[in-house]
């Protein structure tokens, strides 16, 4: 039984991206999938939890946790939960626009971009983000902790913090030219 359900954790890592609501355009990628037991008078009893990453791979990308007694409806409300969670991500050629460092609570994420033709050099939970945010170059570090909850929400506030050249001169009150050229 518990191979059998290791089996299906692992084909969920790979990158499932089945649409199963709505949004056509928006991508699934299940990380994770957690079985925690709760003892009782009567025996045992299971649940499952889910982190899920969503994103259209064109700049959108949220992440969600969805809790159940059955696999396909914690997916579910994970995906629904990483709906409600959805940002925007600034992306130049394909890569981020400047480095950026993140913690949450033990997990270190360092992502950095990178040159065309690179790819996604990242492991497990932060390999999701970004492929579902729609970064195609990047080099990126997962350090400290490798807890999939905390590493795909601080890969995901490193996302966030990540600030492009026209939102910096805006802030600025500069021109963009002047932003590169000081």
């Amino acid at each position: 039984m518990e191979q059998r359900q290791q089996r299906q954790q692992r084909k969920g890592r790979e990158n499932q991206q089945q649409s199963r609501t709505g949004d056509p355009d928006l991508k699934e990628r299940l990380v994770g999938i957690n079985r925690v037991a709760k003892t009782t008078k009567g025996g045992r009893t299971f649940s499952f939890s889910s982190i899920m990453v969503v994103g259209d791979e064109k700049g959108r990308v949220g992440h969600g946790l969805g809790k159940s007694r059955e696999v396909a409806t914690a997916i579910q409300k994970g995906i629904e939960d990483a709906k409600k969670n959805m940002i925007a991500v600034p992306l130049v050629k394909g890569t981020i626009p400047h480095a950026q460092e993140m913690k949450f609570a033990g997990a270190h994420v360092m992502i950095r971009p990178a040159s065309p033709g690179t790819g996604v050099i990242a492991g497990g939970a932060m390999r999701a983000v970004l492929e579902s945010a729609g970064i195609k170059d990047v080099l990126a570090k997962s350090l400290g902790s490798s807890n999939p909850h905390n590493v795909v929400k601080a890969t995901f506030n490193a996302l966030q913090a990540l600030r492009s050249a026209s939102d910096v001169a805006q802030l600025r009150g500069i021109s963009v030219h002047k932003v590169f050229n000081g």
